[in-house]
């Protein structure tokens, strides 16, 4: 019998290190799972369910950042889709460049793990993105969701990225090294990113495959994971790439939620102010204000016509006061 999500997700696990919080994951994946330490700094947690496998790559810090029951991500989805799922969690950035790692995939290989699954899906952010293309090599015809990924740290192809300098002396040249060429076993792969994030773009354009959809969501920002979670839209998104129906049309329906999105709004808001698209910043504003009450938008609104009155430009109708 497969282990009832719902029992544990009631659990809340806030405030435990790392070392107690994998100890309570291996409680609660009970027979029917594991928690494996992988060295000092990875882990795999597994909970079975049904024949759709999710392998999520997730950091320790972000997942006590984003859930307040401290549960990995992939719980709270492959829950809500009945799935089986695979967490590789990592204490810190890590890009999970550890023998330990690659040994564990090695042994999956071995054993016919993702054999055992109808369908298998690998899921991450940032550098847990550049994990689950990566590792996704180890089953073939897999399916691979991943948002803001790198595509390597290794200096002598993106030197251009100084904001992991730390990394620069970590091997990204041996096994599951340069992820995008991993992504080759995959059906099929998508990279979504935030163009006006200039070095995203730029690794997001190492990553372009016959078989990778590269997908732009402009002004997201540089948490594009929880943009992503905060209008309810990652859920979907993995339930569409399982059902085979994601696609870039669905992507940009799906992407329809950031024009609620208050934070999504006052981003896009600010770079019409920094271009100086006065016209524009006055829709955008009356587009926000005609559906809720919003002082940073109106101020702008009354500054556009004011900078507008003063160059003489067309401005469109105001209907605010």
């Amino acid at each position: 019998m497969a282990i009832e999500y719902p029992h544990a997700l009631e659990t809340s696990l806030s405030g435990l290190d790392w070392d107690d919080w994998l100890s309570r994951m291996d409680e609660l994946a009970d027979a029917d799972g594991y928690a494996e330490l992988l060295g000092d700094r990875h882990a795999a947690i597994f909970i079975e369910n049904r024949p759709t496998l999710l392998v999520s790559f997730e950091n320790y810090d972000t997942i006590r950042a984003i859930s307040p029951e401290f549960q990995p991500i992939g719980w709270q989805l492959a829950r809500a889709l009945g799935w089986s799922h695979l967490c590789l969690a990592c204490k810190g950035d890590t890009w999970f460049r550890e023998n330990r790692v690659y040994g564990y995939f090695d042994r999956l290989v071995d054993d016919g793990f993702f054999e055992e699954f109808d369908q298998v899906i690998f899921y991450g952010a940032g550098s847990c993105g550049y994990a689950a293309a990566a590792f996704s090599v180890a089953a073939p015809g897999a399916r691979v969701l991943t948002v803001q990924p790198q595509a390597t740290l290794d200096p002598r192809i993106s030197e251009w990225d100084h904001r992991f300098a730390y990394m620069r002396r970590t091997d990204f040249t041996t096994r599951y090294g340069f992820a995008p060429d991993m992504l080759d076993a995959a059906s099929e792969a998508f990279v979504l990113y935030d163009p006006e994030i200039e070095m995203d773009a730029m690794h997001s354009a190492l990553f372009t495959r016959p078989n990778v959809t590269r997908f732009r969501m402009r002004f997201m920002g540089n948490r594009l994971e929880r943009g992503l979670i905060r209008i309810n839209i990652l859920l979907r998104i993995l339930a569409q790439l399982s059902a085979g129906k994601l696609n870039e049309r669905s992507l940009a329906q799906l992407y329809r939620a950031r024009r609620t999105d208050v934070p999504y709004l006052k981003q896009t808001l600010s770079r019409l102010e920094d271009d100086g698209r006065l016209y524009l910043t006055a829709r955008l504003a009356q587009y926000v204000l005609g559906r809720s009450p919003g002082p940073r938008f109106r101020r702008s609104l009354r500054a556009a016509y004011e900078r507008a009155e003063e160059l003489g430009v067309p401005m469109p109708p105001r209907d605010d006061e």
